[in-house]
């Protein structure tokens, strides 16, 4: 592909990883090597391997020289090698693999540009990494890829996604691991087929011989006997010989230091301490133990640590000194890994108490600064809960609880805050963790609180009002919409709509820039209650204003939420090629963000089987309810509640399970208001058990009674009149249908099935052919075959007349036959017109029809009642057409149902 090719175009990359952060560029360099570096030509050939085998693995403990044995190897070899450092992954595999595609790109090995970046932190899409193994896979030269440090990769996902790359990428790729321990990789099946080098700790340690060569590049020079009794005493620990060459250097007798020198982890540490950090100024080594609670840091945020204003130069002679303090760029340091986790155990013990401080005084130079993400886990860490929360609501970003992109992170972060917290944006953060899991008991009397607690701050008097006041009430608002969403109440949501609108003009325009989320959540709240509510237009304003939201991967969930319910709203009016393509955008939405499928309500995927059931697609249908019920979605409202409720219940009439459908026609939810489409769906499927079990009166009455005029009601109550015997009451009936430009070929296809139904019980043939074909010629358009397998035994024979059958054939009927004897052979009689679908029970009992089973016979097989048996026998005749059992399977066994 051109966008792996070394001197292809470069494609359009991201500055910046999936936490808006620059990309450490300093995470790509190859490492350069110190002055006293010793090569061994020894380590060199055996890594030479790594162009031999897919991977390849450098193990060892800490300072064993790993890594600078891989950059000297990568600096001498005449081909681009894609270096990373890993730090990141700690947070996400969204961001390893940003960084990965990052290193890439940093190599000259550029990924294409259709392979992405992820927009989470936290995840990864399947897509992204099938594009890039692709990519990788055709190249001539395979990409190098170094990835050091890798031990800091515990996530087992990341490790998945990695096999999986390295495993398709076939050729296009060298993998080589620098890491301190076992990664999570089946590298039994790489060393299985010897497609795996390994450098492990034994291979890495020095021989007397080298340690020699090494301590003489550091001034010192012993026999190779003492630097024998050296390597035994460190193991040939390079670290460990490194150390001790510094330290004995300074010792008035270097050779007895040298044998004297053991290390273990507390000896090591002991070292660290006393030739490191206890040889600076009392300054620097008060500045080492505070900024040990840090990741990363400059000279300013060391400062509010330390009180003092001195960080600037300490850090650049801490560098200089090579006193285990490394320079990222753009004036960002980080301690050496090991010397901050043992200077970090130091501060707890020689200031028991001062870490929560040193987090405080951190969290509040970086709220100043902008850093909520860095802002928000440093007050954690403090356990100053009223800092942290009230941090997340001033800068207006509560709305990151319901995006999917930091959702999961927020909710570990605040999962410590205790009842002892209380302020409004401690009962805020509360009620959005609770109403996220819409969990409306624990949700709502928190936010009760907040409100309550912000009522009373607005009486205090001008200037001495907390700052942030018009950004926790703009975040009740985004609450109060969604209480008003989870408890299906158009009121309470409009208030809060309205509110918002007014708030948004007294927060700074900065903070709604910085977070289109909010937004976005709120047009999506209301659009969803004005929807159950039945508001189909004012529901699609608010929905589409939704849609409309840049943000990009910020606005993806709600935008996705919106475009599902835009979909449910084309299905509700009969439109269901319209609900089909806005459902798989929403679908689309959030992939291609890599964001969770379960961070939403999942409303596409409810639409989406509706529409298959129309479609008699009913294993598809299945299996997409089974997707959306598996995802675990968090947000359960009355619209996802009866969005199931119809695909469901529809789903089981159409495999004729009457008492199932039924059930499952009532969407179990509490809600303020009555939705009168929901309601209509209930009197629908009610109906349709009703027509099927031969009580077309009990079917007609049940729809006449549904207020409104409803037109899909309306022609569900005609069809059951002729059935009654009274066709002239369903033309009455579709007369008070309005055609108007909402209502779709679902409605208008059965009405026109209706209508033919009428005219062919009345004798006027001709009428009724033409009202079928009108109704193949919409229907076929959106392939919707389910009103035409519910119309009844009247269709069937005219299906096979000519006219039509060409109508039909290929999408409702089978098509034409292979060859010209075939279809001479097929003009003589007409082609199987379309059959009902038997449920599961129903061909239960025609089997057993078929061995000449009695009723009750049939009743103890299948150990149900004779009455159930003869419910089941009477669907099948009315679906094959017949009215005997003899009729029924001689028809079966032409229609290959048995």
């Amino acid at each position: 592909m051109a966008g792996l090719e070394e001197n292809g175009p470069e494609p359009t990359t991201s500055c910046a990883d999936p936490q808006g952060d620059p990309f450490l560029h300093t995470r790509f360099a190859i490492p350069a090597r110190p002055a006293t570096f010793l090569r061994r030509e020894r380590l060199v050939r055996h890594l030479d391997q790594a162009l031999r085998t897919p991977l390849t693995m450098i193990s060892g403990a800490a300072g064993a020289g790993k890594t600078l044995l891989a950059a000297d190897w990568a600096a001498r070899e005449d081909r681009s090698v894609a270096w990373l450092t890993n730090d990141a992954a700690a947070q996400g595999c969204g961001m390893f693999w940003a960084y990965f595609l990052q290193a890439l790109s940093a190599s000259g090995v550029p990924p294409p540009a259709e392979v992405g970046s992820p927009a989470d932190a936290s995840r990864v899409d399947q897509t992204l990494l099938t594009r890039l193994a692709a990519g990788l896979s055709d190249r001539d030269r395979p990409a190098i890829v170094v990835l050091d440090e890798y031990d800091r990769v515990t996530a087992p996902e990341i490790a998945e996604q990695l096999e999986f790359v390295l495993h398709h990428a076939g050729r296009g790729m060298r993998l080589i691991l620098v890491t301190r321990t076992e990664p999570l990789l089946p590298l039994h099946r790489y060393r299985a087929v010897g497609d795996m080098t390994e450098i492990r700790a034994a291979e890495l340690a020095f021989t007397p011989e080298e340690a020699a060569e090494l301590l003489e590049l550091h001034g010192l020079r012993v026999p190779v006997s003492a630097a024998r009794t050296l390597v035994e005493r460190t193991r040939g620990w390079a670290a460990g010989l490194r150390l001790c060459a510094l330290a004995a250097q300074e010792s008035p007798d270097p050779e007895t230091y040298l044998k004297e020198f053991e290390v273990d982890r507390t000896t090591v540490a002991d070292f660290l301490l006393a030739e490191v950090l206890k040889r600076q100024s009392p300054e620097a080594q008060d500045l080492l133990l505070r900024v040990s609670v840090l990741d990363r840091f400059g000279p300013e945020l060391a400062n509010s640590l330390t009180g003092r204003a001195d960080a600037e130069s300490v850090l650049a002679g801490l560098h200089r000194e090579n006193a285990f303090v490394e320079y990222l760029g753009h004036d960002r340091y980080r301690l050496h890994p090991l010397f901050g986790e043992i200077l970090h155990a130091h501060l707890r013990m020689r200031s028991p108490g001062l870490e929560p401080e040193l987090h405080r005084r951190a969290a509040t130079w970086l709220r100043d600064s902008g850093s909520l993400a860095e802002t928000l886990g440093h007050g954690a860490a403090a356990g100053d809960w009223e800092f942290t929360a009230g941090a997340l609501v001033d800068d207006l970003a509560i709305g990151q609880l319901f995006t999917g992109l930091r959702s999961d992170h927020l909710a570990e972060l605040f999962s410590g805050m205790g009842p002892e917290a209380t302020s409004p944006a401690t009962d805020l953060v509360r009620a959005a963790r609770e109403l996220a899991r819409s969990d409306l008991d624990h949700g709502l009397p928190h936010l009760r609180h907040a409100e309550q607690s912000l009522a009373e701050e607005e009486g205090i008097p001008a200037g001495d009002t907390a700052p942030g006041l018009a950004a926790a009430r703009l975040s009740c608002a985004l609450l109060e919409a969604l209480a008003g969403r989870l408890t299906g109440s158009p009121a309470r949501a409009e208030t809060a709509a309205e509110t918002a609108e007014e708030l948004q003009q007294e927060v700074p325009a900065r903070l709604l820039d910085a977070h289109p989320e909010l937004a976005a959540l709120l047009s999506t709240h209301l659009g969803s209650t004005r929807l159950w509510a039945g508001s189909f237009e004012d529901a699609h304003d608010a929905l589409s204003t939704a849609v409309a939201c840049s943000g990009g991967a910020s606005t993806a969930l709600p935008r996705e939420e919106a475009l599902g319910h835009l979909a449910l709203i084309d299905y509700l009016n009969g439109w269901p090629g319209r609900a089909e393509r806005k459902a798989l955008a929403a679908v689309t939405e959030t992939e291609r963000f890599g964001l969770r499928e379960e961070s939403g309500s999942g409303i596409e995927l409810l639409v989406l089987a509706a529409v298959a059931v129309d479609r008699n697609e009913l294993d598809r249908a299945q299996a997409l309810l089974d997707t959306a019920a598996g995802s675990h979605h968090a947000m359960r409202d009355p619209v996802m509640r009866a969005g199931r409720a119809l695909a469901t219940a529809r789903l089981l009439l159409a495999r004729g399970e009457m008492h199932a459908a039924l059930e499952a026609a009532e969407p179990r939810v509490a809600a303020d208001v009555v939705s009168p489409w929901s309601e209509a769906h209930k009197a629908l499927v009610t109906s349709a058990a009703h027509l099927a079990e031969g009580r077309p009166e009990t079917a007609a009455e049940l729809l006449q009674e549904v207020p409104g005029e409803q037109p899909a009601c309306l022609v569900g109550a005609a069809r059951a009149q002729p059935a009654a015997g009274r066709p002239g009451e369903a033309r009455d009936l579709l007369d008070r249908v309005r055609p108007e430009g909402r209502t779709g070929p679902a409605v208008t296809v059965r009405a026109s099935l209706v209508r033919a139904q009428a005219a062919d019980r009345a004798g006027d043939s001709a009428t009724a052919r033409r009202l079928v074909a009108h109704a193949l010629h919409e229907a076929r358009r959106e392939r919707l075959r389910r009103p035409f397998l519910e119309a009844g035994p009247w269709i069937r024979p005219l299906l096979g007349t000519v006219p039509l059958r060409g109508l039909a054939e290929g999408w409702l009927t089978p098509g034409p036959p292979a060859c010209d004897a075939q279809r001479a052979r097929a003009e003589d009689q007409p082609s199987a017109p379309v059959v009902e679908e038997l449920s599961g029970r129903e061909h239960d009992v025609l089997e057993r029809l078929a061995q000449m089973m009695s009723t009750e016979e049939i009743a103890a097989d299948l150990y149900v009642s004779v009455n159930t048996v003869k419910t089941h026998l009477k669907s099948v005749y009315r679906k094959l057409s017949v009215n005997r059992r003899h009729d029924a399977v001689h028809r079966a066994r032409e229609l290959r149902l048995l």
